[in-house]
Parts: structure tokens; C-alpha cells; sequence
């Protein structure tokens, strides 16, 4: 299951870390890549195939969108091969600046390589250690349906303990989201070409094309009013952490700088028209640590510093909220109009 289905659960609480470790040995991707290079260790990754035995229809709606269909277009996309060129890659399977978000990469013959696009495991953690734990209900015999109480609660804690990225925290599973699409790669943008980041926003790109809630709902419901306001605030305060990191390590005045001066600048904007009626003082700090950093080159320990407290007042507001009182942003919420691709 990929990630998106975590934001749809109706009275979802969180979702774990970000991506799982790197691994620290090298390994030989076509010859070029390490998994140091990688956000997931293949090592430890199964694969979609292993996720869809029992999540049949969240991989059924994976494989209509673009986190699977990207495996087999993008290395024909002529865009692609633009910025390949430019970038002196000869093969875009192979080269690490386009591996990490692009794909997921296994070791299916002894020898790393990606073998789909954005899957499960990019979002929910590489499954090897966490696999057999999270799809035990309590023995032989025993489904989803009638395992105990306890039983999950001790399921749930082994299997994050072994990496798995629950439906829990939302600031962690959204981290993933913006590592790839703010693009944080200065010589991928400035040299290659790429655009300088997507014009990502959490809650419309998660509830259009993306979006897999056939866990929690048959009929693949939207996330709530209460969620989806929790996601703009994490939303924006992820978007805000980013770019602060992306203007620290800028170091040329150049259209990655701009364009990470310019993220920065419109989330803390959001963030403050969303604090004139959200008093949270965990919002507050997020807003100060922002203002308390300048924007500019050759200021990347002031702007990590920033983007730390950013980071950490965000992961707490996440924790200590549900959104249910904060209808007072709804209208600056994107509707369905704006939702990023249909629904399958």
C-alpha cells in the first residue's frame, strides 16, 4: 500500500518516520550507484507484489497512478532525457539523482536495480524486517477482523519498531512527500534543467489520483474536514522546513535559490493567515523560527537551525491536534476542484 491511504483514514493518528536508513554498504546499480545513493536499503525491499497478497485493491489503485506508471514513462519521456543529457547521465535507471523519488530499487538477481516506481515501501518503509509481523493476526486461523485488542496494539508496536510507517504520524509520512517534490538537488535544477520543485500541496495532491482508502472504506472516501485541515497546517509548515533547508544549501544565486527563497516566503505566508485564527503555540514557533532566519546564500547554519525548529514544532503540533476545531481556515482548504488527478 502506498502511502496516500494513511491521509484518508478518517480518525488516522499518524504515520512513522520518513524513509527507512540507507544502507552503508555500496552496492552496483548498472555500475553507478551506491545505496548510500538510495532512500530505501534494497536490501530489505519486497516489493509491491508482497504488499498486494493481502492489500489487493490499494495495489489495484497504485497501479493506475503515477507513482507506478512513472517505472515504465519516465525514462521515455523526452523531458527526462533532456535533463539526463544535461546532466551527463547515459541511462536514467542508473543514475542516483533520478533513482531516489523516481523509483524503488531491490536486489532481484543479486544485483541492485529499481523494480517499480513509487511503491508501497517508499512511503510505508522497506518491508523485509516488518513484513511477517504486520500481517500476523494472531495465528492460523485468525483475520484482521477478529484479532484482539492487545494483539494489535503489540503488532502494531513490533512492527514500527521494525520500520514499518504506519498510518500514524502525519508530519513523518508527509516528510516523505516533500523530500522528493521540493526537489533538493541544486545541480539537478540549475544544471539539469528540472523544474526547482512541484507546486505540491498536501491536501490536493493526496486526495485526487493518489488516493487508496480501500482499507478503511470501500468506496475510497475522502479524508474528513478535521484531517484535511491538519494536513494543510503540516502541509505548509513541511513546505516552509524544506525550503529553508533548500535555500542553505543554495550556492549559486540561481533558479534553485529562487525558487526555494520563493517556497519559503509563500508557506510562511499560509502559515500566518492560518495563525490569525489557529492559536497554537507550538504554529507560533513554527512562524518565528521562520522569521528569525535570512534568506539567504551562504547562511546555511542559521537556516537549518530555522528549518530544525520548524521541523520539530510541526512534528508536536501534528501530535497534539485532530483538527477539529480549526474550521475556521476551511475556506483556505483547496477542494475537490483542485484535488490532483482522479480518484480510481
Amino acid at each position: 500500500m502506498n502511502f496516500f491511504h494513511i491521509f484518508i483514514r478518517q480518525r488516522s493518528l499518524l504515520v512513522l518516520p520518513a524513509f527507512v536508513a540507507v544502507s552503508l554498504f555500496l552496492f552496483s546499480v548498472s555500475g553507478a550507484v551506491s545505496a548510500q545513493e538510495l532512500k530505501l536499503d534494497p536490501k530489505k525491499v519486497t516489493g509491491p507484489d508482497a504488499c498486494g497478497e493481502c492489500h489487493k485493491n490499494t495495489i489495484t489503485a497504485w497501479k493506475s497512478s503515477k507513482h507506478s506508471t512513472t517505472f515504465k514513462k519516465l525514462p521515455r519521456s523526452k523531458d527526462a532525457k533532456k535533463i539526463a543529457k544535461a546532466m551527463g547521465l547515459r541511462r536514467i535507471k542508473a543514475a542516483s539523482d533520478c533513482l531516489s523519488c523516481h523509483f524503488t530499487s531491490g536486489i532481484p538477481k543479486k544485483k541492485v536495480k529499481p523494480i517499480a516506481g513509487i511503491t508501497c515501501e517508499s512511503c510505508h518503509g522497506a518491508g523485509a524486517d516488518y513484513i511477517k509481523t504486520h500481517s500476523d493476526y494472531g495465528g492460523k486461523g485468525v483475520t484482521k477482523e477478529n484479532e484482539t485488542p492487545e494483539h494489535k496494539k503489540e503488532r502494531y508496536a513490533k512492527s514500527m519498531a521494525a520500520g514499518l510507517i504506519r498510518p500514524s504520524k502525519l508530519y513523518e509520512v508527509a516528510n516523505n512527500c516533500y523530500g522528493c517534490h521540493t526537489v533538493p538537488n541544486e545541480k539537478l535544477v540549475n544544471v539539469g534543467g528540472h523544474a526547482a520543485g512541484s507546486a505540491f500541496e498536501l491536501v490536493s495532491w493526496s486526495q485526487g489520483e493518489v488516493r487508496h482508502n480501500v482499507w478503511y472504506s470501500k468506496s475510497n472516501d475522502e479524508a474528513s474536514a478535521a484531517r484535511k485541515r491538519m494536513m494543510y497546517i503540516v502541509g505548509k509548515s513541511l513546505d516552509l522546513e524544506h525550503a529553508l533547508r533548500g535555500v542553505g544549501k543554495a550556492t549559486a544565486k540561481a533558479a534553485y535559490a529562487d525558487s526555494m527563497e520563493k517556497r519559503a516566503n509563500g508557506a510562511r505566508s499560509a502559515l500566518e493567515k492560518v495563525a490569525e485564527s489557529v492559536k497554537a503555540p507550538e504554529l507560533a514557533a513554527i512562524i518565528a523560527a521562520a522569521k528569525g532566519a535570512k534568506l539567504k546564500l551562504n547562511n546555511a547554519a542559521e537556516l537549518n537551525a530555522a528549518a530544525g525548529k520548524v521541523g520539530e514544532a510541526a512534528r508536536k503540533f501534528a501530535d497534539n491536534y485532530d483538527g477539529g476545531d480549526f474550521g475556521s481556515i476551511d475556506t483556505l482548504i483547496p477542494g475537490s476542484d483542485k484535488f490532483k488527478g482522479k480518484v480510481k
